[in-house]
């Protein structure tokens, strides 16, 4: 059977896979759900993977405004085309965690434009954009293999600043920021490790929380593990 190559077939495509029940599995997920078919994400991977690249396709599904639609527009834009504002545009339509994490860590971290980006949403009022930032941050640093420690270390003071919002979906994309960066390397994981321990003093709640979650996260034996193998591999290349 052919893919649907429009956005009004895609959508179709779509209507046809909802259902109800995952309409509601969405809503105990803390997802909005009033504008979404309840189609799955191991049912729209397959066809994203036969759409993709396909940058105009995925500015007319962002534009219909349906949840799926818009997690196929993620996984299917081409990240060299995309531009600052449409980042943007972007940004300010995410609504639930689902779209703004799926957006930035399927597209939007394979941009050259991510770092800036980052820097930009940090400091926004608007919670999905500024939780954009952190999601963006545990991205790159996941997926950005060639990024100097440094680059990282710069991201901290930023991290710490972004702890005090106690908004829930503010607070856990700075925790995972905090964690990601911390697992990149063993200079990084010493860094991350002091933050976590500072933030885990704090007298306020939501960075007390991001602290104590990130120090569990960062202290576990394969955290350790993986950082141990990666610091002698590094040392095996560099003799």
């Amino acid at each position: 059977m052919a893919s649907p190559s429009s956005a009004a077939q895609v959508l179709a495509w779509l209507e046809r896979r909802g259902s109800r029940r995952n309409i509601e599995g969405m809503a105990r997920f803390a997802i909005r759900s009033d504008k979404a078919f309840g189609v799955s994400m191991a049912t729209m991977k397959p066809l994203a993977k036969r759409l993709r690249p396909n940058h105009e396709l995925a500015k007319q599904l962002w534009k219909s405004g349906w949840h799926e639609a818009r997690i196929l527009a993620a996984l299917i834009d081409d990240p060299g085309l995309v531009t600052a504002t449409q980042m943007n545009v972007w940004a300010r339509d995410f609504d639930n965690w689902a779209v703004c994490d799926t957006t930035c860590f399927a597209l939007f971290d394979r941009s050259p434009l991510a770092w800036k980006a980052i820097t930009r949403w940090a400091v926004s009022p608007r919670e999905f954009v500024k939780r954009a930032a952190f999601a963006l941050m545990a991205s790159v640093a996941l997926h950005d293999r060639k990024a100097p420690d440094a680059a990282f270390l710069a991201l901290l003071p930023m991290i710490e600043r972004g702890a005090s919002d106690d908004r829930n979906f503010v607070k856990k994309g700075v925790n995972w920021a905090l964690r990601s960066v911390g697992q990149r390397s063993p200079a990084l994981h010493t860094a991350a490790l002091a933050l976590a321990r500072r933030l885990a003093a704090a007298s306020a709640p939501a960075p007390r929380w991001v602290g104590k979650d990130a120090l569990r996260d960062l202290s576990r034996p394969l955290v350790l593990e993986r950082l141990e193998k990666r610091h002698a591999a590094t040392g095996s290349r560099r003799r």
